[in-house]
């Protein structure tokens, strides 16, 4: 299987597509495990039930990225359009971690300029756009560095343990 993949100084980011995961899913089990960087079989079984349910519809799929570390290549976490309107050129951006030991040394920094580029260079995105937390300081900082401008409150619009949360709007335009 060829993957699209990209480099930065520390990392490489390995494109995770439905394609890719129809390959990931028929290795055997510990394959596929170590192939996402899971180190549980509860993680592995989560993204499975989400591979089942179907990953893509009519005009909407995904493109996220992997986070590689170069010297160790552990996958740290991804990166990338977790949701990929294909009709009207725009794509949510989405990252995480998988352990805190990962965090506070500029991982995603590094990763998201790459990202975005590709989205708006080699998938033709206008718009895209992301949503976090009010108090996901550490996101919104992110995200403003990137470009991101601030552009409302979705209110109610995650449900997290029980308690619905409002979700703060965030987009960067293609500069032409």
């Amino acid at each position: 299987m060829e993957f699209i993949t990209l480099q930065t100084e520390r990392l490489i980011l390995r494109g995770i597509s439905p394609e890719v995961y129809d390959y990931a899913f028929h290795l055997p089990e510990n394959e596929t495990r170590e192939f996402f960087g899971f180190s549980t079989n509860i993680q592995l079984d989560l993204e499975r039930k989400r591979y089942e349910g179907g990953l893509r519809t009519f005009n909407k799929t995904f493109l996220y990225f992997q986070l590689i570390d170069k010297k160790s290549d552990a996958i740290m976490g991804w990166c990338g359009f977790h949701t990929w309107y294909t009709d009207h050129d725009r794509a949510e951006l989405g990252y995480g971690l998988y352990s805190d030991y990962f965090k506070r040394q500029g991982f995603m920094s590094e990763a998201i300029p790459t990202i975005l580029e590709y989205g708006f260079n080699e998938m033709n995105l206008h718009r895209i756009e992301a949503f976090a937390s009010a108090r996901n300081t550490p996101s919104i900082k992110l995200l403003a560095s990137n470009n991101f401008k601030k552009e409302g409150v979705l209110m109610e619009h995650y449900l997290i343990d029980g308690v619905y949360e409002d979700s703060e709007v965030y987009a960067v335009i293609k500069s032409n």
